[in-house]
């Protein structure tokens, strides 16, 4: 199984708990699947609404493709995605809980297909993210002190 990870979401983890994954295809129009291929796209803004039991990429850019000339895409539109129904109502239910969101993690080729991996997350809070640079900085300085030295 072949994949190419395309665009990943620097902040997800450092500003998201991830509860669930969920990998899903995305509704693209040609020069759109171009731009992809070229690495043109930004998710780090984005999220995932559901709307009338439909899942939407919202606010994803990805930019034009040059040689699409007047047939080319609106950057910033509205993407459907492709997940099935029980899939949906499990997002569209933790989304009504509070402090839950989706946030899309990457976006990759598969098989030559277009994916994204989406995540519910609730976000961290201040405390929460000064807690972990806390405990990563700790980990460094154990495994300083136990490298042995040659």
């Amino acid at each position: 199984m072949s994949i190419k990870v395309v665009c990943k979401n620097p902040n997800v983890f450092k500003d998201y708990d991830i509860v669930e994954r969920y990998e899903a295809g995305i509704v693209l129009l040609g020069s759109e699947v171009k731009s992809l291929r070229n690495g043109a796209v930004s998710i780090k803004e984005a999220y995932v609404k559901v709307e009338d039991g439909e899942a939407f990429l919202i606010n994803s850019h990805i930019a034009d493709y040059k040689a699409a000339s007047f047939l080319n895409h609106k950057p910033n539109r509205k993407r459907k995605l492709l997940l099935k129904k029980r899939e949906i109502e499990k997002i569209a239910g933790r989304i009504t809980q509070k402090g839950f969101t989706v946030v899309p993690i990457q976006i990759y080729f598969k098989e030559g297909i277009a994916k994204i991996e989406i995540g519910v997350g609730r976000g961290k809070h201040k405390e929460d993210k000064r807690e972990q640079i806390r405990l990563r900085e700790e980990k460094r300085r154990l495994e300083k002190t136990l490298k042995p030295r040659i």
